[in-house]
Order: C-alpha cells, then sequence, then structure tokens
C-alpha cells in the first residue's frame, strides 16, 4: 500500500513517514497542496493523510480539486480541532479527520480502518440495487439510473449498509461500527455529516424522492 503523507513541516512528515514504514507501508511526501494534487494526477496512492494550513494550497482547497480527479481515501491530520473545522473537513470530502496532537496508534488504526474498507480483501461480486441505485460492491462503482454516482469511500459504504439493511433503522452507533469498526475513536455525530454529502450528491445525480430517511431518536434507514 502507498499512501501520501502532505504537511507543510518537515518534522511532521517525518514522523508519519517513520509510523508508516513501521507498519510496511510505502509513503511519498508532499509540502503543499499543489504538490499533492500533482502527485496525485501521475501516480496511483491507496490513502492520503492530509494536513489543513499550508502555503500555496492549503488543506481545504487541495480536497475541493482532488477529488475532482480521485477517490482516494483521505484523512484530514490538523491542529484545527473545532466542530465547524471537522464538519468543513469531512463535508469537503475527507473520509476521516483526526486532530494533533495525536497518538500513533490511533492514527495507524485508522489508517488501517480505512484501507480495508476501501480495499476488500476478498473479491464480492455482489450487486445491491434500490430504486435506480446499483452499487457493485466488487469494484465500488454506484450509478443511478446508469449515470455515475461520484462517492467517497465513506459514502459508499453507508449507502451499502443502509441498502443491506434496508426497512431497519440503524443507529450511529450501528453504522460506526459497521463501517469504521469498533475501534474507531471519533465521534458517532461524524456519522451526521457524512449522511448530509451522502443526500446532497444523491439529489445532484437526480435522485427524485429522499432514499435515506432519519428516525428521530435513532439514527437513518431506507424504505
Amino acid at each position: 500500500m502507498k499512501i501520501l503523507v502532505v504537511d507543510d513541516e518537515f518534522e511532521m512528515r517525518q514522523l508519519l513517514r517513520l509510523y508508516l514504514q513501521q507498519e510496511s507501508y510505502r509513503v511519498e511526501e508532499a509540502e503543499n497542496g499543489r504538490e499533492a494534487y500533482e502527485k496525485i494526477i501521475k501516480n496511483d496512492f491507496d490513502l492520503m493523510i492530509l494536513d489543513v494550513m499550508m502555503p500555496i494550497m492549503d488543506g481545504w482547497q487541495t480536497i475541493e480539486e482532488v477529488r475532482k480527479v480521485s477517490e482516494i481515501p483521505i484523512i484530514m491530520l490538523t491542529a484545527k480541532g473545532t466542530v465547524k473545522d471537522k464538519v468543513t473537513g469531512l463535508s469537503s470530502g475527507a473520509d476521516d479527520y483526526l486532530v494533533k496532537p495525536f497518538e500513533e496508534e490511533e492514527l495507524m488504526a485508522r489508517v488501517q480502518a480505512l484501507l480495508r474498507r476501501s480495499h476488500p480483501g476478498e473479491a464480492n461480486d455482489e450487486v445491491l440495487k434500490y430504486e435506480g441505485i446499483i452499487l457493485n460492491l466488487s469494484s465500488r462503482d454506484g450509478s443511478y439510473m446508469n449515470e455515475k454516482l461520484i462517492l467517497t469511500h465513506t459514502e459508499f459504504d453507508l449507502l451499502k449498509e443502509l441498502i443491506k439493511h434496508r426497512g431497519k433503522a440503524l443507529s450511529r452507533e450501528q453504522l460506526v461500527e459497521l463501517i469504521w469498526g469498533i475501534e474507531f475513536m471519533g465521534e458517532d455525530r461524524t456519522v451526521d455529516t457524512h449522511i448530509k454529502n451522502l443526500r446532497e450528491k444523491l439529489k445532484a445525480a437526480g435522485v427524485k424522492k429522499p432514499i435515506v430517511k432519519t428516525v428521530w431518536g435513532i439514527g437513518y434507514k431506507v424504505e
């Protein structure tokens, strides 16, 4: 697995390189968003760890540009830790958000969980169909009425689990366990932000009626 580390601080890039290489990941570095974007265009990466406050192109701008050309899983790693910052990062297209300072164990747990989701160990040819939506679980491609759905890995997994459990209300805690795993150390309200993004993308794709419904006091479901 090859991971791109993007941070303007040399010491932080070296620390992340050390942690990742100890787990046998290959690592490339970029010191700003522009350099990261150019590397992603020219190379295949399995995951990107992205800082926010950087010169030339900050983390927010980087996600916006990268999402135009790639569905690479993204973990934001930043000192900006307010709820507003987290919502902004996840709404922009990040799959996970971790605040500095961080523990090595937590970072590696999140890296491993996201890589497991984006690179399932066994091929799965199952196809889920619902109201014109088709999800191919092997290729992890989604479409609506034969038009491609552009979803992040987390959005794809949310839609997959809700469709697989259609008719059943899933709590935030259940969705966290299904998607991130029991080792997830973030906030279960993270689910709300990803659901909001998913709804907006489904609407933009032409889905007329609301697919993902809120079950007040519990969580979400697909009818």
